[in-house]
């Protein structure tokens, strides 16, 4: 489908009414894989992370991992879920080559954790996200197709399956379908998944990190005809494997603009799965979607029932962290951070960083300031993470900490985070060593401000005149020579004595 067939977004809302559905997996930090006892690290050299269980070998026999269960009933807590008194794993049957067993251990109609929400706020209102299910699985194994312009099976010469993965512990988390959101959608979807990882990573089950495939979005979509009698739902598509916030929203707006084409020009919409392209913003077709009768589920013979104690669940109930957005609600608060100065040290990926600096002794608007602009803008300009841009929050409060003591200024603290970036040692050794400490000598700042007056008689003429405002003029010019050292505040003093 190119972009030449699509409806305007807009325009299509004017016709049709969106029903959104979220499936997101959960890869579980756990330290060994679902059903056996293989490491479950990231990274490992291809296909030497296996053993006969997670490759499907005959005679081989699973066990469930405790850690894995006990990070479901969390998650399932979390999201406001019942939690199973019973539960059992299902055999999902299907071919492919990333599933050496040719059958997923999944749960099907008994998940460890059901009826649950999430309230999302975009805009300033509040949708409830219903969670139909949050059920355990094993992850697939990774298919690397080899050849062809696009990296995927059409074109490509040859494929590599890494197994690697087969077997890591997963939480799918299952939404019901959500209505009523119309233009707003992709922003719901875009915040829901935000708030479900920021739960995540309070939880402390998952590295949760989109770009390693830690967790990923199936994106459901479907239009009904405007108007239509509530509980109305079209035929849907599947983008699979989202994996970027911005990507979540991008997709729910081209399938819109893509299914309003389709049913604007009197044709049936294929519910089928769909591929979503980073470069250019579209999806295209996949494969035809299965349905569940398709999939031939049947109980797991060789793994026993899962039946936690209801003892346990309290347990593990008492263990649950703030709410990620009680949290925010309250430090924002706390912090007197405006609404948007909020949402952006939220959407930059800087909350639990700038928590941390102010923890470590700064005060919240200058632990925001450099997390939000210059790590951040180093972060992007190297392509990590911004918690792995080389800096830690207790060194950013020891930074600021240096600028209030007058030691540094602003601009010489950017050269301190070089120092730090670059392993030179601690920001007080960067100042020493750099020799970046402010000049406050009167000596040394008089004969620059003497140097900077004779050079600029224009300015201290009007400076005499009583014209105070160009003494900016004079201090830039001494700041210039001292390199940024001088403290600015006492050249000023110096300046209109001179020229008093």
């Amino acid at each position: 489908m190119s972009t030449d067939t699509l409806v305007d977004f807009d325009e299509a809302l004017t016709r049709y009414e969106p029903a959104l559905g979220l499936e997101v997996h959960v890869e579980l930090n756990t330290a060994t894989k679902m059903f056996c006892g293989c490491p479950a690290t990231f990274g490992g050299e291809p296909n030497t992370q296996v053993c006969p269980t997670c490759l499907g070998l005959p005679g081989a026999m699973p066990a469930v991992n405790g850690k894995a269960v006990e990070a479901a009933i969390r998650i399932g807590l979390a999201l406001n879920c019942d939690i199973a008194e019973w539960c059992r794993f299902a055999r999902k049957n299907y071919f492919y080559p990333d599933m050496p067993k040719n059958f997923q251990t999944s749960q099907y109609d008994e998940p460890i954790a059901f009826d649950g929400y999430m309230d999302v706020e975009v805009d300033g209102a509040t949708f409830r996200v219903e969670i139909e299910r949050a059920h355990m699985e094993e992850d697939t194994g990774k298919s690397t197709h080899v050849g062809g312009a696009t990296g995927r099976i059409h074109g490509a010469d040859h494929s590599l399956v890494d197994y690697n993965r087969a077997g890591i512990p997963l939480i799918e988390i299952v939404t019901r379908p959500i209505t009523g959101a119309g233009e707003k959608a992709p922003a719901v979807a875009r915040a829901y998944v935000q708030q479900l990882r920021d739960l995540i990573l309070a939880l402390g089950v998952s590295e949760a990190r989109m770009d390693q495939g830690n967790l990923r979005a199936d994106v459901n979509l479907s239009l009904a005809p405007a108007g239509a009698p509530a509980g109305t739902l079209g035929t849907r598509s599947e983008t699979k494997n989202v994996n970027s916030f911005r990507s979540i929203e991008r997709a729910v707006r081209f399938e819109v603009s893509r299914h309003a084409a389709v049913l604007d020009g009197g044709g049936t919409v294929v519910q089928e799965t769909r591929h979503f392209h980073e470069d250019t913003g579209i999806t295209t077709s996949g494969r035809e979607k299965s349905d569940a009768e398709d999939y031939r589920y049947f109980p797991e013979p060789d793994l026993v029932p899962v039946a936690p104690s209801r003892e346990w669940v309290e347990e593990l109930r008492a263990t649950l962290p703030e709410n990620p957005t009680a949290k925010r609600a309250r430090l924002q608060g706390e912090w007197g951070f405006t609404d948007l100065e909020m949402r952006d040290t939220v959407g930059a990926g800087a909350f639990g960083l700038v928590e941390a600096t102010v923890a470590a002794g700064a005060a919240p608007q200058a632990a925001r300031k450099w997390w939000v602009a210059e790590l951040a803008r180093r972060a992007k300009d190297t392509g990590v993470e911004l918690a792995e841009v080389g800096v830690t929050p207790a060194q950013v409060a020891a930074v600021q900490a240096l600028v209030d003591a007058g030691t540094i200024n602003d601009k010489l603290a950017r050269q301190v985070f070089d120092g730090l970036v670059a392993g030179e040692g601690t920001p007080e050794e960067i100042v020493a060593a750099r020799g970046l400490a402010i000049v406050s000598d009167d000596g040394a700042l008089g004969a620059a401000v003497d140097k900077a007056i004779e050079a600029n008689p224009d300015v201290a003429q009007k400076i005499r005149d009583g014209k105070h405002a160009a003494a900016g003029a004079l201090i830039g010019a001494v700041m210039k020579e001292m390199r940024g050292q001088a403290d600015a505040g006492r050249v000023r003093e110096l300046v209109l004595e001179r020229l008093a």
